[in-house]
């Protein structure tokens, strides 16, 4: 791994408010992590909030974007595979390689608003979770947890794997928003939640748990390309905030 890597930045998407942004930063001895969502379930399809445990696996369509997730990163050089308690995590992962599970970077629990589809109940969960990444970290999901317990167990799972020259971590749409929203320090905020990601979008960040993350890219496709994009489906976790 290149340890004095430019990192030339991102462009935001056309509903962004602002200029584009653009982070120009030469990093020393940082990790790479990439953050990965999983691919496609039946609850993407039908726009249902699915959260609980185990979860669901993935539709045809999920596992061609898995394949296209391993085809992707072959030539990668990665320091670790890590999936959530999910089991969609582990199932996108499988094509790549065996990943070792940790707890922790499960999708945010819905609580109250579990296996919901409806419009309000959408909405009431991304402005919830989006409220943490903004900083409100006393705003409680209905039925369920506030945003002191999601960062504490998704930090407490990034720190366990940041002693790596790099990682490939597969989680969730909201998860990984919510906490790139608050941890990566070249960003409003407002990007993550302003900005989608498909299944099997990519997040990639420099730095550590220690000093702080740089947000690199952002792709928020499907990995794969646009052939494996289902514009059909309601994907409630990984659309804009407004759409």
């Amino acid at each position: 791994m290149d340890t004095n890597r430019v990192i030339v930045g991102f462009v935001p998407s056309s509903g962004e408010q602002g200029a584009s942004l653009f982070a120009l930063r030469m990093l020393e001895s940082t990790m790479r992590l990439l953050l990965i969502r999983h691919g496609q379930t039946p609850a993407n399809v039908l726009g249902q909030i699915d959260t609980a445990h185990p979860g669901p696996g993935l539709t045809a369509l999920g596992t061609s974007q898995a394949i296209a997730v391993a085809e992707a990163l072959r030539h990668q050089n990665v320091g670790g595979i890590f999936a959530s308690t999910l089991v969609r995590t582990q199932l996108t992962a499988l094509p790549f390689g065996n990943a070792t599970v940790i707890d922790g970077l499960h999708e945010i629990e819905a609580g109250d608003l579990e296996g919901q589809t409806d419009r309000a109940s959408v909405r009431r969960y991304l402005k919830t979770a989006f409220a943490w990444g903004s900083g409100d970290l006393d705003v409680t999901m209905p039925g369920a947890s506030d945003g002191h317990t999601f960062f504490r167990r998704f930090d407490s799972a990034i720190a366990a794997v940041s002693h790596l020259d790099s990682a490939v971590v597969f989680s969730h749409g909201a998860a990984i928003r919510v906490w790139t929203a608050a941890r990566a320090t070249n960003i409003p905020a407002i990007f993550a939640g302003n900005n989608e990601l498909d299944n099997t979008g990519v997040v990639e960040l420099s730095g550590s748990s220690a000093d702080g993350w740089t947000l690199v890219s952002w792709a928020g496709a499907p990995i794969g390309g646009p052939d494996l994009v289902d514009d059909t489906a309601s994907d409630p976790t990984g659309e804009a905030i407004g759409h």
